[in-house]
């Protein structure tokens, strides 16, 4: 069952990829859920919420549509203003809100000082890098399989996004850098029908297979996991589409962006 913290998280967690941006300011649900999540009571959908926002406020097109979204800059103003909320939640909002009221050009980059002074928000911005993992996986053959696979990689804690390539059987997924490849080869181990190995380059610049310890690796899961794409909507001819899915805006109907929506829309009153 989807509730508002988790719906939050996983699209900020899609807005942290660049390419999904457009997509999902240009969706017809996830901007206005998102200004009705700007009134949570919840501290942690709020900050959420702003994290999102200020990830697609990166790329500069999407700025114009999302200052003139009904209720987003009144929704910001009130935060700046409203009592018992962090300074941390406070500054984010003024950010967002000041991003939106200035020129529609690209984000203004702040000093390596400000950086420092601001509180960590992004999931990308610590020290913690995010970093990409090529596998090679055993029992890739069909879409069945592919949904065990992408289930298994969603309850990673760590897991930003992946992508398929049913061709080679491989996977490329991006994760922070404190997440152990072996994680990764552990949960898709636990499905029972696969097996990862990570593919990497010699000196001689060619790819070879790194057998991975899959055996007796705790993996942290996810507590919250939205309700997956289904089987029936992944043809397989769609091979190389990442599981974010840059195409939300031509198959809406069945995607994840479209479910997250529909939950925004739907719920106004928690």
């Amino acid at each position: 069952m989807m509730d508002a913290l988790s719906v939050v998280t996983q699209l900020r967690d899609l807005a942290s990829e660049p390419q999904n941006r457009e997509v999902i300011v240009q969706d017809q649900g996830c901007l206005p859920g998102l200004v009705l999540f700007l009134d949570h009571k919840n501290p942690e959908v709020l900050f959420a919420t702003l994290q999102t926002l200020r990830y697609l406020a990166e790329l500069s097109p999407n700025i114009p549509t999302m200052k003139n979204e009904l209720g987003m800059m009144v929704s910001l103003e009130n935060l700046i203003v409203r009592e018992g909320l962090s300074v941390d939640i406070k500054a984010l909002a003024q950010e967002v809100y000041d991003i939106l009221s200035g020129p529609a050009n690209p984000v203004p980059r702040t000093t390596e000082r400000e950086k420092r002074q601001k509180s960590q928000f992004f999931i990308n911005s610590s020290n913690k890098k995010a970093k990409s993992v090529t596998l090679h996986i055993k029992g890739l053959d069909s879409t069945h399989q592919r949904s065990l696979c992408e289930e298994a990689l969603l309850k990673v804690r760590g897991v930003i996004s992946f992508t398929f390539q049913m061709a080679s059987k491989r996977c490329t997924v991006r994760i922070r850098s404190d997440l152990s490849t072996e994680s990764l080869a552990s949960a898709i181990a636990a499905t029972k029908v696969l097996s990862a190995q990570q593919v990497v380059k010699n000196e001689a610049g060619e790819e070879v297979f790194i057998p991975l310890n899959s055996s007796g690796v705790e993996v942290q899961q996810n507590s919250a996991i939205p309700d997956y794409l289904p089987e029936e909507e992944s043809p397989e001819k769609e091979v190389d589409r990442a599981i974010s899915r840059t195409t939300a805006k031509e198959d809406s109907s069945g995607s994840w962006l479209n479910t997250a929506a529909s939950f925004l829309t739907k719920t106004f009153y928690w």
